[in-house]
């Protein structure tokens, strides 16, 4: 256990002798909060993912995702906790290899990895659908400028890109808005409605909604929400890490549950009919309430919302890369270019890494690697929650960071759900994922353990040790 449950070392240099390099501090709670409302992408998630809950759960939409929504509000003590005692650019793994043991921090980092590689392309792709009304696009192409446009923009200082994303959240939240105050003016029911607990059924008919229904629901409304962790990535950058990773983690988990149900509760009151709300075709609905110009701006900021969330995956996912190569995850070489800063202080080989095999993904069928993805996922969130049960332990409790609530019921409340949820995925995602994770467990063995001195030693910058 002495090599794996022990605070953070300095880690040795990969690449100068000088010590590990640092990120730039240079954003606020302001700023992070922005990226990280950016990576949660409230108005593409209400576009793209709550009209298949609005298919399956009709009228009980609504409370579904509120119900998702306070579950999520234990994941993000267990995020705010662990990233001010931890605050690192590579977030889980950082967390993990620290407090649950190197191995499991490896294998965190390898899962997260999966996310990195396939998310950013398979949600780049869905802008071609948004900018139909002005250009019919092939998805691939689409996606693959939208990664591309995102990668040049992670080159840039991070507090530029604050700025630039913080513009692009304020148009999917105007959309947001009209979308909100278009369904209340437009109400065909009151808001009983919204605990009726009704679908549509086969043939013209109303189902009931069963609690069954709801729990399986909740697979999906677990994740409206869940990039608030991309707080923990940013820690450091931000300019106070101890206080503002907990601040930006809460504050953006609050402000997007607003901008995604407030609008989830209009649509469910504003649809015409069952059939119309369970189909879920929401540009259609927008369109009938208003008119087709207003229907096309709401496409519009859809699809910058998409964009947006490029942009801050590939800056999210860059600081992974960058973390690893500084705590020597690779080969000497490879480490050197992949810990590189450019002249706006971003990694930028790292960046260039994620976002160009990103836009080559777009060309591949993704279908299967998407599952694999969320079962990666959850397997992620579940040793998560373990490194949170673990995070008091010995020399960590007296480290100075925010503290939870309720601790240990939190953690030991989201293993059970998530193992739980993990046991039920496919078969054929649970298969592949495991092969992955096993064939970097040999990685680690042969090569990683050996030179447990010197490779895989997880670091914090100087400034944000307690």
């Amino acid at each position: 256990m002495t090599d794996t449950l022990r605070p953070a070392e300095p880690a040795h240099a990969a690449e100068t002798g000088d010590g590990p390099r640092k990120l730039k501090r240079s954003i606020g709670v302001v700023g992070g909060t922005l990226l990280t409302l950016s990576c949660v992408t409230p108005a593409s998630t209400l576009f793209v993912v709550v009209p298949d809950l609005f298919g399956t759960l009709g009228t009980a939409t609504a409370l579904t995702i509120a119900i998702g929504s306070v579950l999520c509000i234990a994941v993000a003590f267990c995020y705010a906790e662990l990233g001010t005692l931890i605050p690192s650019a590579g977030g889980e793994y950082a967390m993990v290899s620290t407090l649950a043991g190197r191995l499991a921090g490896w294998l965190v980092f390898v899962l997260s990895l999966l996310v990195v590689v396939i998310v950013p392309p398979v949600i780049a792709m869905g802008t071609a659908d948004y900018i139909a009304p002005l250009v019919h696009i092939d998805p691939a192409l689409t996606g693959a400028g939208v990664m591309l446009l995102a990668t040049l923009a992670g080159l840039l200082d991070l507090r530029a890109n604050a700025w630039i994303t913080g513009v692009f959240l304020v148009l999917e939240v105007i959309a947001a808005a009209v979308v909100a105050v278009l369904g209340f003016s437009h109400a065909h029911r009151g808001a009983g409605s919204l605990v009726s607990m009704e679908v549509a059924g086969a043939h013209g008919g109303i189902d009931p909604v069963t609690a069954a229904l709801v729990v399986s629901g909740l697979a999906i409304a677990l994740f409206v929400t869940q990039g608030f962790s991309t707080a923990v990535y940013l820690s450091e950058e931000l300019e106070h890490p101890r206080r503002d990773v907990a601040r930006t983690v809460l504050a953006t988990l609050a402000i997007s549950t607003v901008i995604i149900l407030v609008p989830v509760a209009a649509i469910t009151m504003g649809a015409t009919d069952l059939k119309e709300l369970t189909g879920g075709d929401l540009s259609a609905m927008v369109t009938a309430w208003s008119s087709t110009a207003v229907g096309t701006f709401v496409s519009l900021c859809v699809a910058l919302a998409i964009i947006n969330a490029g942009i801050v995956m590939v800056i999210q996912n860059s600081r992974v890369l960058f973390a690893s190569a500084r705590d020597k995850a690779w080969p000497t070489p490879v480490n050197n270019l992949l810990s590189r800063l450019g002249r706006f202080g971003s990694p930028w080989v790292a960046t260039l890494t994620v976002g160009i095999p990103g836009a080559l993904l777009c060309f591949v069928d993704l279908d299967t690697l998407y599952g694999v993805t969320g079962v990666s996922v959850t397997a992620m969130y579940l040793l998560v929650a373990v490194a949170a049960l673990l995070g008091r332990r010995d020399s960590h409790r007296h480290t100075p960071a925010w503290r939870m609530p309720l601790w240990p019921a939190v953690p030991v409340l989201l293993i059970a759900v998530l193992g739980y949820v993990l046991v039920q995925q496919e078969p054929v995602y649970l298969l592949w994922t495991g092969g992955i994770t096993a064939v970097a467990t040999v990685y680690w063995a042969l090569y990683l353990r050996p030179r447990r001195d010197t490779h895989w030693v997880v670091s914090l910058p100087e400034d944000a040790r307690g």
